[in-house]
């Protein structure tokens, strides 16, 4: 029985990054052996074991073939005959597929290190196709490394094309399309999740709503990019600045100019009343994906409200105070900070705007920050009864915020 690091663990080392789970390989072994041993049974879909002191995770050699489409469509075969080259070859991408054994060698049967070393995203055979869950690992990985300068190799994109060419992402759950979606977005760099998933054409298969913003116009003075979709891809990358880690904010940058794909070509490059138009989209991509309801609800928020925070400053305010209790504000205050920070990256995520100050962030803060602060104990309700007290309530609260307003100045 030999064991190996594998996958991620081994990947990250090579590039000097930090890597939180490891995870082993057996070969030569079969569940018995290692119930002997004291490790204790886990998987569902294939043999995985806990180690008995470090609880880490070890997986029995294995290969798998495909019985039908979708990522479920695989049976898995393990006896102590499957080899590390048999285990490795099944895996997505050569950068994945470098083992080490216990002295600290490595083996590489697929020249993942040269790939490493060339910053290159590669598929290790033809069975890369059977699973089309791999063409949104490519994109999320390429949102991870695309920092360290890691491209799509040729061949990959080929291949992936031709794999949504044939419909197979037409076979992925929407469980697994989000759960992918979700963890490109806590990326370091989620634009180029977008630009990988358009460049073979699962973009459009899988977030039309979004692919559709390739190509429309917008005002070249408030938008030097001019492409609303290139300005997605900014806007993004900014809320990965501002936020980092944060796959709701990135959801709510990604979401929140949907409604620009429908303003009438004879309208273009002004989008009037695109925050209101853009809820439709939003709400049918959320159903579609079946997204989490706090992811969205804020990005309804931010779809809704964007335009109104970036003019915070001509609203009046009794105006501000409705925008908070629209966003549910008053229960649910990271609402408002999280509408900020979206809408600072909305203005930021522009050609040439990047370290631009935006003064609207701090100032809503600072807003709702006074309206939290009123209650009913700092003013005399004698005399006042039902919606009378209401009233005196809201006042207070519109009181606080034009104070609020002088003392920022």
């Amino acid at each position: 029985m030999n064991t190996y690091l594998v996958g991620g663990a081994v990947r990250d080392a090579l590039l000097g990054r930090a890597h939180g789970d490891r995870d082993y390989v057996v070969v030569g072994a079969t569940p018995d052996d290692l119930i002997a041993r004291g490790f204790r049974p886990v998987g569902r879909d294939f043999p995985v074991f806990l180690h008995p002191q470090t609880h880490e995770e070890y997986a029995l050699a294995l290969c798998r073939q495909p019985q039908c489409h979708g990522y479920h469509g695989f049976v898995f075969h393990t006896a102590p005959d499957v080899t590390l080259e048999d285990d490795l070859r099944r895996r997505d991408f050569t950068i994945n597929a470098i083992a080490q054994d216990e002295a600290g060698r490595l083996i590489d049967p697929f020249s993942g290190v040269r790939d490493l070393e060339a910053r290159v995203l590669r598929h290790i055979s033809p069975a890369f196709a059977e699973d089309p869950v791999r063409i949104l690992r490519a994109a999320r990985f390429l949102a991870r490394f695309a920092p360290l300068g890691f491209r799509l190799a040729d061949e990959t994109l080929a291949l992936m094309r031709s794999m949504v060419a044939a419909g197979e992402v037409d076979h992925l759950v929407p469980e697994r399309v989000w759960q992918e979606l979700q963890r490109g977005l806590a990326e370091a760099q989620p634009s180029a999740l977008l630009r990988c998933l358009r460049d073979c054409g699962a973009l459009a298969k899988l977030l039309p709503e979004v692919d559709a913003l390739y190509g429309i116009t917008q005002r070249a003075e408030f938008h030097p990019e001019i492409d609303a979709g290139i300005h997605t891809e900014m806007v993004l990358d900014m809320c990965a600045r501002l936020a980092p880690g944060d796959s709701l904010i990135a959801f709510c940058g990604l979401t929140h100019d949907l409604g620009k794909a429908l303003t009438p070509a004879e309208v273009q490059p002004k989008h009037p009343g695109h925050e209101h138009s853009g809820i439709a989209p939003l709400k049918a991509l959320c159903a579609r994906l079946r997204v989490p309801a706090e992811y969205r609800e804020q990005a309804l928020v931010v779809c809704r409200e964007h335009l109104n925070v970036h003019r915070l400053d001509e609203l009046r305010d009794a105006s501000v105070l409705k925008l908070i209790e629209r966003c549910d504000g008053l229960r649910r205050p990271e609402r408002i900070a999280r509408l900020g920070l979206v809408c600072e990256a909305d203005k930021r995520g522009r050609l040439g705007l990047s370290e631009t100050p935006y003064p609207p962030r701090a100032l809503l803060e600072r807003l709702h920050r006074a309206v939290l602060a009123v209650t009913t104990r700092d003013f005399d309700l004698e005399g006042l009864h039902g919606p009378a007290i209401g009233e005196r309530l809201r006042q207070a609260r519109i009181d606080a915020i034009t104070a609020a307003r002088r003392a920022a100045g």
